[in-house]
């Protein structure tokens, strides 16, 4: 008999008492340092592991011996598997080498300091001991085991702090779940019931039952009743210092922003945010997945996040038997290394005060007297002399994080130069702590007049005002170079600020693409907008050069050029570099 035809009515009796019970309400008046004081760990934290792990991993995302498209958690909705096939896979899970505690000390080599793994996710199987579904891993595998108890008791022993995915809204295996359009065996009932049949008494179990949790991780929004929203998102409160990120619904910021797989070009103003990432091409393990990214790059990925003051969530995907292929493995022991010597650069950090660093990227850790800035250095320069661009406090001290050398640091009218060794410490990223006193001082490194009267304004140069930092407008790079692309909403408009000491005329020209026949935008300084309409070059991926018209600057001074696409004409364009050139 199949688990679908289950009465989930039969269950009413026991999820009325549930549901019925008096839940806590919001806290609408938390102060910011009641805030801060719950979010404090987090902002310290900066590294995390995420974890997709479900009964699909027992055929490593194939269906039927065929590759499909999508992450492997996807296989039951691009394969439009029916719920009584698909429900035959939780009869294969078995992951017998599976240990929460070598699990949590791997992530904890790592040198993460929290653990997100899905609970549920959209083929609405329950990876723990679900009291109002038998579709779950305790009772309708072989494995019979609450994964995620063994991992709570795992993360409280080891020191890491314990969170839940849950998918809410997406539920392929519920007949009111959302999602599943392709079995037609299913009797539909309406997503309020399924939200208080399942979705309500599993997230509350998961509230009460596993431990302080730090972190309630919701995906997917779909719109649903005002009724249903609040029932969940009034649970969270059963833990009062749990932190939930904004997927559960479009009111319901939560506390941080979410990015998938991308690193903002600028950090989101006056919020806090977090990037998850998969460490390979799928969330869920997929046979034949082998797009690892480098160590090198989850490094530089991981400071490059922490340099804008936002979180690293890292995913991996355990097998069908409850490990990791050996290429994660290495991975994480490789961050681990670089951060048992570095983590002082990380933990507790702030965003860069420095607009731009040709070298690499910046922390930074206030004190009492001032403010320590730590240096990561991609490319290590050649000629032993590290420019700090802007600098104008007076060094107290400069060493290398790794065995604390003394360096010999230079105030001039560029900025900081320190004299570094000629080999640099570390290949994927060298440390440089640098400790000034009193009040931050730094004269931002601004496009300027170049010797041949050009002011080059490159995409990454540029501040995209997007609905502070949504998608739609966002850096990309194409053949090693960077541009301003998914421009889809009109309302997203780009800045760069410049300076110049030579008045005149500029002639403007872009370097773009536009793929449809034609879009139409305004350009130039602020109060002087000017319109053009450009013509498809034949492509997204196809680059030219385009004369847009002419700028006039009376006098010598920092400006801000501006390009605003226009309502009425706009279509997506990729933009590389805007050049202004003195006639």
């Amino acid at each position: 008999m199949s688990i679908m035809t289950t009465n989930y009515r039969s269950l009413i009796v026991f999820l009325l008492v549930l549901v019925t019970t008096p839940v806590i309400a919001e806290n609408k008046n938390e102060t910011q340092q009641d805030r801060d004081t719950r979010m404090a760990w987090w902002r310290e934290a900066k590294f995390g592991m995420f974890v997709h792990w479900g009964i699909y991993s027992t055929t490593g995302g194939l269906y039927k011996g065929n590759k499909l498209p999508n992450s492997a958690e996807w296989m039951m909705n691009k394969g439009r598997i029916p719920i009584a096939e698909y429900e035959q896979y939780a009869a294969q899970f078995n992951p017998a080498a599976f240990h929460a505690d070598e699990f949590v000390g791997l992530a904890k080599q790592a040198g993460m300091k929290y653990l997100v793994i899905t609970a549920k996710h959209h083929d609405g199987f329950s990876m723990f001991g679900s009291q109002c579904s038998p579709y779950n891993v305790v009772d309708a595998t072989p494995f019979g085991r609450d994964i995620m108890k063994e991992l709570a008791d795992a993360c409280q022993k080891q020191g890491i702090r314990f969170g839940f995915y849950y998918s809410q809204a997406q539920d392929w295996h519920h007949p009111g779940g959302m999602g599943n359009s392709w079995d037609k065996t299913i009797q539909r009932v309406s997503t309020d019931e399924y939200v208080m049949q399942k979705a309500v008494p599993e997230v509350r179990q998961l509230l009460t039952d596993y431990g302080p949790i730090g972190i309630f991780w919701w995906d997917t929004p779909r719109a649903m009743s005002q009724e249903s929203f609040d029932s969940l998102h009034s649970l969270t409160k059963l833990q009062t210092n749990v932190i939930t990120n904004d997927r559960l619904g479009e009111d319901y910021p939560g506390d941080y922003k979410t990015y998938e797989r991308q690193i903002p070009a600028q950090a989101p103003v006056g919020k806090d945010w977090e990037v998850c990432m998969p460490i390979s091409g799928s969330w869920g393990y997929k046979i034949g997945d082998d797009d690892f990214k480098s160590s090198t790059t989850l490094i530089r990925n991981l400071i490059d996040i922490a340099s804008k003051g936002g979180n690293y969530l890292l995913n991996v995907s355990p097998t069908g038997d409850g490990t990791l292929l050996p290429p994660a493995v290495e991975r994480l022991k490789a961050i681990g290394a670089w951060m048992s010597v570095n983590s002082e650069s990380i933990y507790g950090t702030q965003a860069s005060p420095f607009i731009d660093l040709e070298w690499g990227r910046c922390t930074s850790k206030r004190t009492d007297n001032g403010t320590v800035l730590y240096l990561h250095v991609f490319d290590w320069p050649t000629d032993g002399k590290l420019v700090v661009p802007g600098l104008k406090n007076e060094v107290q001290q400069a060493s290398l994080l790794a065995g604390g050398q003394s360096l010999q640091a230079e105030s001039t009218a560029e900025g900081v130069i320190i004299s570094v060794p000629s080999v640099a410490p570390d290949e994927v990223a060298s440390v440089v702590v640098v400790e000034v006193a009193g009040k931050l001082e730094i004269e931002a490194n601004l496009p300027t007049v170049n010797r041949d009267g050009s002011v080059v304004l490159s995409a990454n140069k540029a501040y995209i005002h997007n609905n502070e930092g949504s998608r739609q407008a966002r850096i990309q790079v194409h053949d090693d170079t960077p541009h301003i692309g998914y421009w889809t909403d009109p309302e997203a408009f780009v800045e760069w600020t410049f300076q110049t000491t030579q008045p005149g005329e500029y002639e403007v020209q872009a370097i773009l693409s536009v793929e449809s026949p034609r879009t139409r935008f305004a350009f130039g300084l602020p109060g002087q907008p000017m319109s053009v309409e450009i013509e498809s070059t034949g492509g997204y991926g196809n680059y030219v050069k385009k004369t847009l018209g002419k700028i006039r600057i009376d006098r010598s001074g920092e400006y801000t050029f501006r390009v605003k696409p226009d309502p009425d004409g706009w279509q997506p364009m990729n933009l590389r570099q805007l050049e202004l050139r003195l006639r």
